[in-house]
């Protein structure tokens, strides 16, 4: 019996070697592991032999199975892998099926127009992690101790962080502007430069906030250079936007980072100035602070007060795309939800 099980193995090894396809190899399975199979014939034999013989032979049988089962599998998938469309028979005559493309997601659109907006004005376009630190986020940035935008309600820390980085918080990035320093270190002065990204902070969510969001940033770095040609630089950046001439307005706002600065707004474009629940009501929505770079944050650059200036903007990003499009409510760039964004291709 061993000697039969033994051409029963080698016999059926050849035909899954020599199947061609995944038919020919189905067939195969259920002639050398089926009810009638000569496996299953010779299993079928035992019951006039000793109980020695039904063990050896038994076992061999098993492995033999498990064998076939095992050189199958492998076939199976060497067929799979080798198997082209241009294997199944196509009928030319078909009408073809209508492909759906895709679109920028239309913050990701405003990223770029943005950039091109001020690449044509001699930026340079920066980025940098989504991960900082309370050395870049405040610090530098002249933010107090005791500021409320460092306790956890405004930034979301990463815990265990002190111990690995001497004594340094690490934090989601809850603005862009410490990227600034960052890049004065590096290049130095004068410098003009944008920086996008997302940026995380611990608030409620409504129709003009979320957790995470879009910013864009510019700064621009020289010497005497002008306020008025920090809201000429606004005013061009807004129109070349949005095709057409945009009613501004600047009011005066403490940041920290600058000095002086400024709260500066638009007129709604959603509901045209007069009133709606993007605006709150009021006819204008604030899309960027801005203003004049703070003494110690060019300190913190190891760049002289004296001798240097700066205007710094930092658009909301998602706020301008509702300006553009007369989107009501920010949760619907972040939904996924694709009838939302399938307006924009």
């Amino acid at each position: 019996m061993l000697e039969k099980l033994k051409q029963v193995q080698e016999e059926g090894l050849k035909s899954i070697k020599e199947a061609k396809d995944e038919q020919e190899l189905e067939i195969v399975r259920k002639d050398l592991t089926g009810k009638k199979s000569a496996l299953a014939e010779v299993l079928k034999g035992l019951g006039k032999e000793d109980v020695e013989t039904k063990k050896s032979v038994g076992m061999k049988a098993n492995e033999i199975k498990n064998l076939f089962a095992e050189k199958i599998k492998e076939r199976e998938d060497e067929i799979i892998s080798n198997k082209s469309v241009l294997d199944e028979p196509i009928d030319l005559t078909q009408p073809g099926l209508d492909v759906e493309g895709g679109a920028l997601h239309p913050i990701t659109q405003m990223c770029y127009d943005l950039n091109d907006a001020f690449l044509s004005l001699g930026f340079e376009v920066y980025s940098e992690d989504d991960i900082s630190s309370e050395k870049f986020a405040f610090d530098n940035l002249n933010f107090a101790k005791d500021h409320p935008a460092r306790q956890s309600m405004d930034t979301y820390w990463i815990e265990g962080t002190e111990e690995k980085q001497g004594n340094e918080r690490l934090c989601l990035r809850p603005h862009l502007t410490g990227g600034s320093v960052r890049y004065l270190l590096k290049h130095g002065a004068p410098a003009r430069f944008v920086y996008p990204g997302k940026v995380f902070r611990n608030e409620t969510t409504d129709a003009r906030h979320e957790k995470a969001f879009f910013q864009y940033e510019a700064l621009i770095v020289d010497k005497d250079f002008s306020f008025s040609s920090g809201m000429v630089m606004i005013e061009t950046i807004l129109e070349r936007v949005f095709g057409r001439k945009v009613n501004v307005r600047m009011r005066e706002g403490f940041f920290p980072f600058t000095e002086p600065g400024y709260e500066i707004d638009m007129e709604c474009l959603v509901c045209g100035g007069k009133g709606c629940r993007v605006c709150n009501h009021n006819g204008w929505i604030e899309v960027m602070p801005g203003g004049v770079i703070h003494p110690n944050v060019l300190r913190s650059a190891n760049l002289d007060p004296e001798e240097w200036t700066g205007f710094y903007v930092n658009i909301g990003l998602d706020r301008l795309v509702m300006m553009r499009y007369g989107v009501d409510d920010v949760r619907y760039f972040h939904s996924g939800d694709l009838r939302f964004l399938k307006q924009f291709k």
